[in-house]
């Protein structure tokens, strides 16, 4: 079995891929990554109550990575999701809310939706035009993020622990060990394995 990066016998470059650590990482332990739908912006979450963003740009035949813009959330951030277009970042974490960031206009950051627990898992479904956020409250709130309150909220039978859609479908890992495949053209229909 062999593993990335690895040096094989005879290789004398330790850094065959020309791996890097981004400028000004966080503090503490990264909890999400994601990448932007439509540029080299590149968002990570962490235990230090930050949410970053840098652009990673190929300089000769290396990477490198610039610093953007940073936001601060009041407890740590356990998850982030670009919006379609790429412009906007959703991040959610501890202090049970998530934020709306308008990254590439510059603008601060909002609160959209708000839990009873902390925030686990946010997506953007472009299709609907409405975010999900999965706590550990046991549901999952659906967001129209021009209105106050949720459109829609789903109960689940455990803590949300993970969460992924390609729509039509959406599928949430709970912390009693289910797998709910959810149709979003029918919501009440669901799943669970």
């Amino acid at each position: 079995m062999s593993t990335f990066g690895a040096a094989s016998a005879g290789n004398t470059n330790p850094n065959p891929n020309n791996s890097f650590e981004v400028a000004q990482p966080p503090s503490d332990s990264i909890s999400s990554l994601c990448f932007s739908p439509k540029a080299n912006h590149l968002v990570a979450t962490s235990w230090d109550n930050q949410v970053r963003c840098w652009e990673i740009m190929r300089s000769g035949n290396a990477l490198a990575s610039t610093p953007k813009a940073s936001i601060s959330h009041d407890q740590p951030v356990l998850c982030a999701a670009w919006k379609d277009d790429g412009t906007t970042v959703f991040s959610g974490g501890c202090d049970k809310q998530v934020k709306m960031w308008p990254l590439l206009a510059g603008g601060q950051a909002v609160t959209v939706a708000m839990h009873d627990a902390p925030v686990k898992e946010v997506a953007w479904i472009p299709e609907m035009n409405l975010l999900v956020s999965g706590s550990w409250d046991k549901t999952l709130k659906y967001w129209d993020t021009r209105q106050p309150n949720p459109v829609h909220t789903q109960q689940l039978p455990d803590r949300c622990y993970a969460l992924t859609v390609r729509h039509p479908l959406m599928v949430v890992g709970t912390a009693d060990r289910n797998l709910i495949v959810f149709n979003l053209q029918n919501p009440q229909s669901n799943t669970r394995g």
